[in-house]
């Protein structure tokens, strides 16, 4: 699931194109917050491709099998939680 954020960052060193559900990253290529919570398209097996190199930024509370319901046009939140 990726959510436009008109936000241009530079690719990391480190970006992955493959994640555990519940990865937040942000995909360079396309601007956009990136919510994985399962096999994408271009997934093999049950591992979660992202469409390209994202930056890691952390991971989310709670299930991420939970996004699997979010419709186009839904909102969604995100915020930092202080640790």
């Amino acid at each position: 699931m990726y959510f436009d954020t008109g936000v241009s960052v530079s690719r990391e060193t480190g970006a992955q194109e493959v994640v555990e559900p519940g990865t937040v990253a942000f995909w360079t290529d396309g601007d956009a917050l990136a919510l994985p919570y399962g096999p994408t398209p271009i997934s093999r097996d049950d591992e979660c491709r992202l469409a390209g190199p994202c930056n890691v930024l952390g991971r989310f509370d709670g299930d991420p099998g939970l996004l699997g319901t979010v419709r186009d046009g839904d909102p969604v939140r995100v915020e930092l939680l202080d640790t």
